[in-house]
C-alpha cells in the first residue's frame, strides 16, 4: 500500500520524515491554548489601572474586557475556510505571528480607542486559534489517547491562567507606574516562541487526505507512531468517500443535526457556569467580599492553581471514565459551590471559615469545573464532526462558546454592582444553569471515549438520521 501510493503521487524523500513523539508533538501544538489562556486571565490585572487611566464607567470597563471576546467570536466564524484551504499548521503560524504583533500594539496604546482596536484584533486571532488547535491535535491522536492529548490544550490554557495571575502579581509588586502595559506586553514572548516552534511540526494527516495528498498523510501516520498506518489511512479515505453526500461539505444539513445540537448546548453550558466571568473578575469578586486590592490579586493565584491542579487530574480520568461521567460529577459539585457563593453574597456573610469562605467556595467551583466542563468541552467538540466539516463544526462550538462569554463578561460587573441584586443573583443563576447541564449530560450526550473519529462520525450520523426519520414519520 505504501509503495503504491508513493508511486502514484510521485512523492519523494518522505521516507526521511522526522519521527515524532505524539505526546510532545501534541504539547507543542497545544501552546495555542497557552496564548489563549494567558490573554484571558492577564486582563484581570490591568482592569483597575485601565479604568482609572481612561476614566471608564463600569459598563465601559466591561466592554473593554469583552471586546477581545467579541473579536474571538468573529475569529471563530472566519477561520473555518482558511483552515481547510491552507491547513492547520500554516493557519497556526499566521495566527501566532499576528497575535505577537497585536499584543505589542495593545501594550503601547496611548488612547482607549487604540487599545480597543488592538484588543479586538487580538481576540480575532485568539478565536481562530481556539478552533484550529484542538482540532489539529484530535486529527493526529490515536483513539485511546485522544482525550488526554486534546486535553493538553486545556491544560496549557489553565497553566497559562495560573501563570498570568502570578506574573500580574509580581509585576504589580515589583514595578511602578503604568504596569498594565507590561502585563499585556509580556504575552508577545510566548507567541514568538510558538511561531518558531511550529515550523518543526507536520501537517494534519486527515487534512492531507482531504487534499488528496495521501502519500504524505501515510508518512505522517508513520512518523507519529500509528500502530497500523495503512489501516489508519484507509479508514480516513473511506470516511471521506462516505462524506460525499454531505452537499460539498455543508455543515447545516440534516445528517449533522445531532452533532450540531450537542455542540451548541455543551458550548453554551460551559459559559453558563460563569467560568470566564469569575476568572476574569476574580480580583473584583474578592474585593466585593472584603479583601484589599493587593490581597485580592494574591487570592486570584489560588484560583489559578486550583484550576491547574484539577485540569491535570482530568488528564488521567477522561480516557478512563469517559466524557459523560466527568460532566455529571462536575455538575453536582458546581451546583453546590455556586449555591454557597450565592448564599454568601445574598446574606453579605463573608465571615465563614475565618473570612475565607468565598475563597474556599470559588476554589471548590473551579475544581469541579476544571475536571468536568473545562476538560471535556474542546475534546468533545473536536471529535463529533466528519472530516470534511470538522473545522466548521469546531468553529460553531467556539462561536457559541464565545458569544455567550462576551455577554457574560460584559454584563457581570454591571449586574454585580446593582443594589439588591449583585453577586448573589449571578451565582444563583449559574447554579440553576448547572442543574440543567446535569440533565443534558445524563440524558442527551453520547460517550465517545476509545472510539476513532471515523467511528464516532458513523454513530452520530446514524443517530441524526433516525431523528430525521422520526420527525418525518
Amino acid at each position: 500500500m505504501s509503495n503504491a501510493i508513493e508511486a502514484k503521487y510521485n512523492v519523494t524523500n518522505l521516507s526521511k520524515m522526522k519521527q515524532f513523539n505524539i505526546f510532545r508533538l501534541s504539547l507543542l501544538i497545544a501552546m495555542g491554548g497557552f496564548l489563549f489562556g494567558y490573554d484571558i486571565a492577564m486582563m484581570s490585572g490591568p482592569t483597575a489601572q485601565i479604568q482609572k487611566l481612561f476614566n471608564l464607567s463600569d459598563s465601559s470597563l466591561g466592554f473593554t474586557v469583552a471586546i477581545a471576546i467579541i473579536g474571538t467570536i468573529i475569529g471563530t466564524v472566519i477561520i473555518g475556510k482558511p483552515a481547510e484551504k491552507y491547513g492547520r499548521k500554516r493557519s497556526l503560524l499566521f495566527l501566532s505571528g499576528m497575535f505577537a504583533l497585536s499584543a505589542i500594539g495593545s501594550a503601547l496604546a496611548q488612547s482607549w480607542y487604540i487599545l480597543m482596536f488592538f484588543r479586538f484584533i487580538t481576540g480575532i486571532f485568539l478565536g481562530s486559534t481556539t478552533v484550529v488547535t484542538p482540532m489539529f491535535i484530535a486529527e493526529i491522536s490515536p483513539a485511546n489517547k485522544r482525550g488526554t492529548l486534546v486535553l493538553l490544550n486545556q491544560f496549557l490554557v489553565v497553566f497559562s491562567i495560573f501563570l498570568a495571575y502570578v506574573i500580574n502579581y509580581v509585576i504589580s509588586q515589583g514595578f511602578a507606574g503604568e504596569t498594565w502595559r507590561l502585563m499585556i506586553g509580556v504575552e508577545a514572548v510566548p507567541a514568538i516562541i510558538y511561531f518558531v516552534l511550529l515550523f518543526t511540526v507536520p501537517e494534519s494527516p486527515r487534512w492531507l487526505v482531504n487534499k488528496d495528498r495521501k502519500a504524505e498523510a501515510l508518512h505522517v501516520f508513520e512518523s507519529i507512531g500509528a500502530k497500523d498506518p495503512n489501516k489508519e489511512l484507509n479508514s480516513v479515505i473511506k470516511a471521506i468517500e462516505a462524506e460525499t453526500h454531505l452537499e460539498h461539505g455543508n455543515l447545516f444539513v440534516k445528517e449533522n443535526r445531532f452533532p450540531i445540537i450537542l455542540t451548541i448546548l455543551i458550548a453554551a453550558f460551559n459559559q453558563l457556569a460563569g467560568i470566564n466571568a469569575i476568572m476574569i473578575y476574580a480580583p473584583r469578586v474578592f474585593e466585593m467580599a472584603g479583601f484589599a486590592n493587593d490581597s485580592a490579586l494574591l487570592q486570584s493565584i489560588s484560583i489559578g492553581l486550583t484550576n491547574l491542579a484539577f485540569t491535570f487530574l482530568a488528564m488521567f480520568l477522561i480516557d478512563r471514565y469517559g466524557r459523560r461521567t466527568l460532566l455529571m460529577v462536575g455538575s453536582v459539585g458546581m451546583i453546590f459551590f455556586l449555591s454557597m457563593l450565592a448564599k454568601a453574597f445574598y446574606t453579605n456573610n463573608f465571615t465563614e471559615f475565618g473570612g475565607y469562605g468565598v475563597m474556599i467556595y470559588l476554589m471548590g467551583f473551579i475544581a469541579f469545573f476544571a475536571f468536568s466542563q473545562g476538560a471535556v468541552l474542546w475534546v468533545f467538540i473536536s471529535e463529533i464532526f466528519p472530516n470534511k466539516i470538522r473545522s466548521k463544526g469546531q468553529a460553531l462550538g467556539s462561536f457559541t462558546h464565545w458569544i455567550m462569554a462576551a455577554a457574560l463578561i460584559w454584563g457581570f460587573p454591571i449586574v454585580a454592582e446593582m443594589p439588591g441584586i449583585g453577586g448573589g443573583f449571578s451565582f444563583a443563576f449559574f447554579a440553576v444553569m448547572m442543574v440543567l447541564h446535569f440533565f443534558f449530560a445524563w440524558k442527551l450526550m453520547p460517550e465517545t471515549k476509545g472510539k476513532s473519529l471515523e467511528e464516532i462520525q458513523h454513530e452520530l450520523q446514524n443517530r441524526s438520521q433516525k431523528s430525521v426519520e422520526t420527525h418525518t414519520i
